[in-house]
């Protein structure tokens, strides 16, 4: 079928259901509020499960930030991405002939997610605002859902709720508690949540912030607030930095040109011209995140101290109404579009970063129903609920361990600034904190349940139960699908066993997950890390380097050249049959050996060959890839095992996970 024939039945199927003009009654088991990446593939989980579902969205939009921009993936740890999450971007690569893709167009995002709701049948609908929530003995019994006018469109009965919007408007009108803004470090016993003025996404010492430099009299520039600075550490109730993920293109026959906004005011960017002043920029990645994807576009984020993120403009929207949002997502765009336009046309900026900005506009083949624009804002953080458990700094550097583990993060603990200020005579941003140099680790069951006095049919996968700072390692969107999956399948066992969500049985949840990660019973495919120390044997000296490569660490010899040494993976296979074996590279590792040398053992014959790792290509946010040892048909049990070899010429062996791919 061709694309543009795809594109067209996507737009009828999804946006059909606008048409309602009474009100409608759907009773299903489970009700999934927010089309996001975490909703569709919650959905698809528990309609894979033999359960009625239904998806409903406020907006006109599915897939979230996955196909709203956010191409270029905040990976963190391939080990923490598992399940359907990683079956989304294995679908991705075979969209472009790889294995798996973590960089992508969003067009092509939203495709693979309407394979999963055309798969699975998922009723969907858009343009549908939660209006009431109704309660029964700790139970939402119904919610009610209203157009853009007020007008009553759907109810909506269901046994379990699964709440994956990135705002949790379900979570609190069911009136779960939740926070907005950020703890004291004293609330939760951390160092990196409150207020932080540190040095990235900074401005160097000297910048003026008044409109007439050195006259504080004249006021202050567009974008930096008056409030005093508080002392480090103090919570608050100020929101990190919003902005949008955005799309360009610099292929002539797919761009248009960037043109200004109706409201543009050049007084807003007067501070990226006195930040290049202090700080003179060779191109446009100094201030933007361009981060190239495929076919000539972009993933372009905030970077530096002055780009896209609106800061100080966030802070109402968690708990607005949709009108406000539309105001707050609005001028979001304005000063955008605006910012780009600026960068391109302004006479006073470089010449060069001008010529380099002309060649890129908005691309003609994405977000046609938008006018070229995602209409997905990058709400970084909204609510949080304060549920059963809370996932604390403490979690994210593995100082406090859960065992109710559902799926695991592994990105660096990430918060955008809060606020723009005056310190000492000086613009400075605050709020923004990257710190990381942790390995992955599990995000507890209990952190997306809220307390059972509270509700007791409840799933919260997005807007989950962490602190701010452990919220900012959590936020990604591939564990947003993680979770998506792990919350409707506990949505299945508590339908099943008649019980509440916090009475599921976790080991069994657990297994579930394990036994059944693409939801529809096929086999599993089977990882083996050098972390698995049952399934490894280790011969020769070799050192445990943490956090680096596939899971906790990797392996490296001992020394260069060493002749003797090997790692075995011996996996244990359930069901003979023929797999593809991959195992684990980092080029970028220094002091990597230039070739490593392998033997796969088939449980009959062994096969030897070189790695080279020149020809291990990395593409997006992370240290090493899969890289294919071809197929293989492998008994059960323990007999088959691959062995890399520690004698290399030109840099020491390194060996970290094999993985096995059952032929479907």
């Amino acid at each position: 079928m061709p694309p543009l024939r795809v594109a067209a039945i996507s737009i009828l199927f999804l946006f059909g259901t606008t048409s309602v003009c009474a009100q409608e009654t759907a009773n299903v088991d489970v009700c999934v509020y927010g089309a996001s990446s975490a909703g569709i593939i919650a959905a698809y989980t528990a309609k894979k499960a033999g359960k009625s579902v239904i998806v409903v969205d406020p907006g006109k939009h599915i897939g979230g930030l996955t196909t709203g921009g956010l191409g270029y993936t905040d990976i963190g740890n391939k080990y923490a991405v598992r399940g359907l999450g990683l079956d989304f971007y294995r679908r991705i690569g075979k969209r472009y002939g790889k294995f798996e893709s973590w960089i992508f167009e969003p067009h092509i995002a939203t495709r693979v997610f309407m394979e999963y709701i055309r798969t699975a049948d998922i009723p969907i609908k858009l343009n549908h605002q939660l209006a009431t929530v109704a309660k029964d003995k700790g139970y939402i019994s119904e919610i009610v859902l209203k157009n853009a006018e007020g007008k009553a469109l759907l109810m909506v009965k269901a046994k379990v709720f699964i709440d994956c919007s990135y705002e949790g408007d379900l979570m609190a009108k069911a009136g779960v508690s939740y926070m907005v803004g950020r703890e004291a470090n004293s609330l939760f016993n951390e160092t990196y949540n409150g207020v932080q003025l540190r040095d990235k996404h900074q401005f160097p010492d000297g910048v003026d912030p008044y409109k007439i430099e050195g006259k504080p009299e004249s006021g202050l520039l567009w974008g930096i607030s008056a409030e005093s600075l508080a002392e480090m550490g103090n919570g608050d109730k100020k929101v990190q930095s919003y902005n949008y993920r955005i799309c360009l293109s610099d292929d002539p026959a797919n761009r248009i040109t960037i043109s200004k906004p109706r409201d543009y005011d050049s007084s807003r960017y007067e501070l990226l011209l006195r930040l290049l002043e202090k700080k003179p920029a060779q191109n446009l990645n100094a201030f933007l995140k361009l981060d190239l994807m495929p076919n000539h576009k972009t993933d372009i984020n905030n970077n530096g101290a002055f780009s896209t993120d609106m800061i100080g403009q966030s802070y109402d929207y968690p708990e607005a109404d949709w009108p406000l949002r539309k105001k707050i997502a609005s001028a979001h765009e304005s000063y955008i579009k605006g910012l780009l336009y600026f960068i391109g046309h302004d006479a006073r900026m470089p010449a060069h970063l001008r010529k380099e900005m002309q060649k890129w506009g908005y691309p003609k083949d994405e977000y046609k129903d938008n006018n070229h624009w995602t209409p997905q804002i990058y709400v970084r953080e909204a609510r949080r609920m304060i549920g059963a458990y809370v996932m604390t700094q403490a979690n994210c550097e593995g100082r406090a361990r859960v065992d109710d583990g559902i799926g695991m993060a592994a990105y660096t603990m990430d918060s955008h600034n809060c606020q723009r200020v005056v310190v000492n005579g000086m613009v400075k941003n605050e709020g923004d904190v990257q710190v990381g140099g942790f390995g992955p680790y599990p995000v507890a069951y209990r952190s997306i349940i809220p307390k059972d006095s509270e509700c007791r049919n409840l799933l919260v996968p997005v807007c989950l139960s962490a602190t701010h700072i452990a919220y900012g390692s959590i936020r990604m969107e591939p564990v947003f699908m993680v979770l998506g999956q792990a919350a409707a399948t506990a949505a299945v066992e508590a339908i099943d066993a008649g019980v509440s969500v916090q009475a599921v049985d976790i080991k069994k949840l657990q297994q579930s997950l394990k036994n059944n990660p693409l939801a529809d019973g096929s086999q599993p495919e089977i990882i083996v890390d050098n972390a698995d120390t049952g399934n490894i044997s280790i011969t020769g000296k070799w050192l445990v380097k943490e956090h680096l490569g596939f899971g906790p660490s990797i392996l490296i010899a001992d020394s260069a050249g060493a002749e003797e040494g090997q790692v075995r993976f011996t996996p244990e296979i359930a069901t003979a049959g023929v797999y593809t074996v991959y195992s684990y590279f980092l080029p970028s590792f220094q002091g990597q050996a230039g070739s490593t040398k392998i033997k796969i053992f088939d449980g009959t014959k062994t096969k030897e060959m070189p790695i080279r790792l020149a020809d291990v290509k990395i593409q997006g946010q992370t240290s090493g890839e899969w890289v294919p040892l071809g197929k293989y048909k492998l008994p059960a049990g323990r007999k088959a095992n691959l062995t890399i070899y520690a004698g290399t010429t030109g840099g020491r062996a390194v060996a970290d996970a094999i993985l096995l791919v059952p032929e479907k």
